[in-house]
């Protein structure tokens, strides 16, 4: 085991019966990193965070966080990790600061220190005109602050943030990922799991998961750069439903979906972007754009799959 990382875990996996949530999966993960864990829901992201977090024992494998073993030493980890769930856990009948002062009990956090990260607490994340509004009263993007700030309130070296954005609009997410960013700054270690594609591109490096495995790891540029030998399009047309239809049905075409307002199209040929549009002449649809585009993290997801032998 290395004993320098914040979490590793080695050929970790969970059964339930006979289905298996978590497939002999291995990783590790160092201070000050921004891990993401990406897929659907369903991949086992947060089956994997319980174990990682100590609530729920693996059926074979190991791993460590902040240096102690989660079959051993499950209640030490407990005391060394911030977690928030991807269900909100604050009390919506209490106010912002009686929130805060709860969990600072909970935590064991000493009088004397208290009240000073409270204040700090409250400042930080933009909450003072807020400290004595009910928590249920709060905007969504709001309360996810707040249980972020909960979760850190007794300074773990290692946070797990379990689809942290979930049901937020865009701009409460950048902003939840500039806090995650500032506690990066400072040497904690963030492990995140979330099915946005977009929110990828935030972290340091990423696992890609899919029916209980992991698929590619990385980061960002790198797993982008699997798709290298592949020409990525990027397709408009007057009929996207039918286009998706023709477009698929050619040999040249080795994947194509829905993508913004038009299509994304993987290929490996060449002459693709010539029979796409000949193609969709003769069909009688106009092309509003066709141009070669650079692969997102969605792209790279979708390959991976395909290439696992996993979809």
């Amino acid at each position: 085991m290395n004993l320098r990382a914040s979490v590793q875990a080695i050929d970790l996996e969970k059964r339930f019966g006979e289905f298996v949530a978590v497939d002999k999966v291995s990783f590790e993960v160092r201070p000050g990193e921004i891990f993401g864990f990406l897929g659907s829901n369903g991949a086992g992201k947060s089956t994997t965070i319980r174990m990682l977090c100590g609530l729920l024992k693996p059926t074979s494998g190991q791993a460590t966080v902040a240096g102690f073993d989660i079959r051993t030493e499950p209640e030490n980890i407990k005391k060394s990790i911030g977690y928030m769930s991807q269900k909100f856990s604050l009390y919506n009948d209490l106010t912002v600061e009686e929130n805060i002062r709860f969990f600072a009990g909970i935590y064991g956090v000493k009088r004397s220190d208290g009240n000073n990260r409270r204040e700090k607490l409250i400042h930080d994340l933009g909450l003072s005109k807020s400290r004595k509004r009910f928590t249920g009263e709060l905007p969504g993007g709001w309360k996810q602050r707040l249980a972020l700030g909960c979760a850190i309130l007794h300074e773990p070296p290692v946070v797990f943030l379990d689809e942290p954005t979930s049901g937020v609009d865009p701009i409460a997410r950048r902003e939840f990922w500039d806090l995650i960013y500032q506690m990066s700054e400072k040497g904690r270690t963030v492990f995140v799991t979330t099915h946005y594609m977009d929110e990828a591109e935030y972290c340091h490096r990423l696992a890609l998961m899919h029916a209980g495995r992991i698929i590619a790891m990385g980061n960002p540029q790198e797993l982008k750069k699997l798709l290298s030998s592949e020409i990525l399009l990027e397709l408009e047309t007057s009929d996207l439903l039918e286009t998706l239809r023709i477009v698929s049905a050619l040999p040249q075409v080795k994947d194509a979906a829905m993508f913004g307002k038009g299509l994304h199209i993987r290929t490996s040929a060449r002459d693709a972007e010539n029979i796409i549009r000949n193609t969709l002449t003769q069909a009688g649809i106009s092309i509003m754009s066709l141009n070669q585009t650079t692969p997102s993290i969605e792209d790279v997801f979708v390959s991976s799959i395909e290439g696992s032998g996993l979809s």
